[in-house]
């Protein structure tokens, strides 16, 4: 049975998502899933921070925005069919809110493909700071984050294992099994903890893993995890996410909220 059959890859307007849905095809094609794209992101009406009157004045134009920008990212997905893989295409209502609707069709897919935040260009994508985060939180699924500058056509042929003895770092181990090419190089950094502890785990896998024990002080693991990634020349992270939500707000480990700020490869996160 395939541990992966169905991938689900956010999309919206900006021209990352087009990154973001080849390299779920690629993934989709080695391991025979499907894929399906699902465009969600605030309605402009709910960005708009200026009053506007009652009598709706505001309202047509802030539709066109939305219509343009539904327009943009199914052109995107279209262009995306010739690649390979089938990608079927769907969009979250604006009657359903963003997070909660997205997050309800995680539910339905093994694997789930979202872009970093591209700060850059907020306006341009509807899509809120938080929304990775609150995805990987509250979805219960392992997530691929891909990074909104730079070029990745596949991952899992290096691989670097953040490794921690916790829940959310043993359900990323156990996602990114799947996603490893035939011969890949893993290499598992523990940061004030012993990796070796599952080298025995990987090796009952067929994966022959190379460990480290890290040292760093607590505000800095973050930016050390993305350092030894970068002399690996890693092409993919995998890592817990640490983090919880408290009366409606968002709560980041350090580590986590770098990594997602800064990051240069993909990454998988699992909370």
């Amino acid at each position: 049975m395939n541990s992966v059959a169905s991938i689900l890859v956010h999309v919206d307007a900006l021209p990352r998502s087009r990154m973001r849905l080849e390299l779920a095809q690629t993934l989709a094609q080695r391991l025979d899933a499907a894929v399906q794209a699902l465009y969600a992101v605030m309605p402009t009406v709910l960005e708009e921070t200026t009053p506007f009157a009652d009598n709706g004045v505001f309202m047509p134009g802030m539709l066109e925005t939305d219509f343009q920008r539904r327009d943009l990212a199914r052109a995107l997905v279209d262009a995306a069919q010739g690649d390979g893989t089938h990608v079927r295409w769907a969009e979250l209502s604006p009657l359903h809110a963003l997070y909660p609707g997205f997050v309800h069709e995680c539910f339905h897919h093994d694997l789930v493909v979202l872009g970093q935040y591209d700060g850059s260009d907020p306006a341009g994508a509807g899509v809120p700071p938080d929304f990775v985060p609150s995805v990987v939180v509250d979805s219960g699924k392992p997530v691929l984050v891909v990074p909104w500058a730079g070029d990745f056509d596949d991952v899992g042929h290096r691989v670097l294992i953040a490794w921690k003895p916790t829940r959310e770092a043993t359900r990323a181990l156990s996602a990114v099994l799947p996603l490893l090419q035939p011969g890949a190089t893993v290499h598992v950094a523990g940061w004030d903890c012993d990796p070796e502890e599952i080298r025995l785990f990987l090796l009952r896998h067929g994966i022959e893993a190379t460990c480290s024990r890290e040292r760093a002080a607590e505000v800095r693991v973050g930016e050390d995890v993305l350092s030894r990634a970068a002399d690996l020349n890693a092409d993919l992270l995998v890592m817990g996410c640490y983090g919880h939500t408290r009366a409606r707000e968002l709560l980041l480990g350090g580590a986590t909220r770098t990594v997602l700020t800064s990051m240069t490869l993909p990454v998988l996160m699992a909370h």
